[in-house]
């Protein structure tokens, strides 16, 4: 079938003669009926000018007629002969639909090449030798996620920030995971949450156990927090610090590395993808998300003792209250707080994340100089 860009369309002009013809009017008859100089006309009849809107409705008086018409003739004619488009448009287009192009540019994730090699980039990106095998693009896309709200399908934004986790885990030598090594090394990785400064140490414990950590900063627009994935039977813990909290962070590490002991995420179909929003419907988790997080919250504090602090020091919490309980639980008080804050905005308090905030002080810094770091002002070379 011809293209229909192809079939011929004339010039406007052209009908607007053969309209006179049968009419047995001349240009200099028309030129009269519109007002017009015989030059003008002749220019329009022969292309050298468009039909404009008024020009459109004028025609349409003189010759009876829906001004559309003439309108509809030019638009028509213009099309056919507009200048090819670059054909790179649709492929950047089909692209940006479904992830961050520009901003995986910007990160030094993909090229800026033309548009014929952002097939070839994507396909390295996310390690496969056919475009329907990118998730997201073919028929059946994997389920790549467990977010906090339930099993919901991944984003395109954070299907590529899992990606970059895994490409960054998947060039760092690592020991192998010994899962009894973790269990053992849990009250170390607590003690090093009571001081900022010592955050720090958390990844190279973790490595120790062979649990890869990456840090990659979230991309714009993006709801994660961490990430619990497998290379093979190696886990990989990723982080975003999205919140740039101390609490957050010592939950979200804490989390994932339940996820780690219980083996969560380890088949190909899924990846712990978690997003942790105050007001996600908690009820409506999966059951190792519920588990998780129960683990994570009693790791840090004692539940049972937190809920007697509360209940004992009623909606008029102080400061030296905060200090002293957190120095009796050897964590460091913005754990608390946070906790406090959660509870609280739970319980309907509207206030609820005021309480305090100087603490929750940005932690960033303290990971700048771990390998397994990209964003933040570093690009790490992955050679695609």
């Amino acid at each position: 079938m011809a293209n229909a860009r192809f079939v011929p369309i004339e010039n406007p002009g052209t009908f607007i003669e053969e309209e006179l013809e049968a009419r047995g009017w001349t240009q200099a008859d028309l030129a009269y009926i519109l007002s017009w100089d015989a030059s003008q006309l002749n220019k329009l009849i022969k292309g050298a000018t468009k039909i404009m809107p008024d020009t459109a409705v004028s025609l349409g008086d003189a010759f009876d007629m829906p001004a559309d018409f003439f309108l509809n003739l030019q638009k028509a004619y213009d099309l056919q002969h507009a200048k090819l488009p670059d054909p790179g448009v649709r492929t950047r287009a089909n692209w940006l639909s479904k992830f961050p192009v520009r901003d995986m540019i910007k990160r030094g994730w993909l090229e800026e090449t033309d548009a014929d090699l952002l097939d070839l980039q994507l396909m390295r990106f996310f390690d496969v030798n056919r475009l329907e095998d990118i998730p997201l693009i073919g028929s059946d896309p994997v389920a790549y996620a467990a977010k906090k709200s339930g099993y919901d399908d991944i984003s395109g934004t954070q299907l590529v920030w899992l990606h970059r986790v895994r490409q960054i885990a998947g060039r760092a030598d690592a020991p192998a995971f010994d899962r009894e090594k973790l269990l053992y090394s849990l009250p170390d990785i607590r003690a090093h949450m009571l001081d900022i400064d010592d955050f720090g140490v958390i990844p190279t414990l973790l490595m120790r156990c062979g649990v890869r950590t990456v840090f990659v900063e979230p991309l714009p627009g993006s709801k994660i927090d961490g990430v619990c994935t497998w290379l093979d039977d190696q886990p990989v813990i990723g982080l975003s610090l999205r919140l740039n909290r101390p609490d957050n962070l010592c939950f979200v590490i804490r989390h994932e590395i339940e996820h780690v002991i219980q083996g969560d995420g380890k088949t190909a179909s899924s990846r712990h993808v978690d997003v942790f929003d105050p007001d996600r419907d908690e009820n409506n988790l999966p059951p190792e998300e519920r588990h998780a997080d129960a683990a994570a919250a009693e790791f840090l504090i004692p539940q049972d003792k937190l809920t007697s602090f509360m209940a004992r020091k009623g909606k008029w919490i102080a400061e030296t209250d905060v200090l002293a309980f957190s120095a009796r639980h050897n964590i460091h008080p913005a754990v608390v707080i946070g906790q406090i804050q959660n509870r609280r905005h739970k319980a309907g308090d509207d206030r609820a994340f005021a309480f305090l905030r100087k603490y929750l002080t940005k932690i960033h810094e303290n990971f700048m100089s771990w390998p397994l770091r990209d964003g933040w002002g570093k690009v790490i070379e992955i050679g695609l």
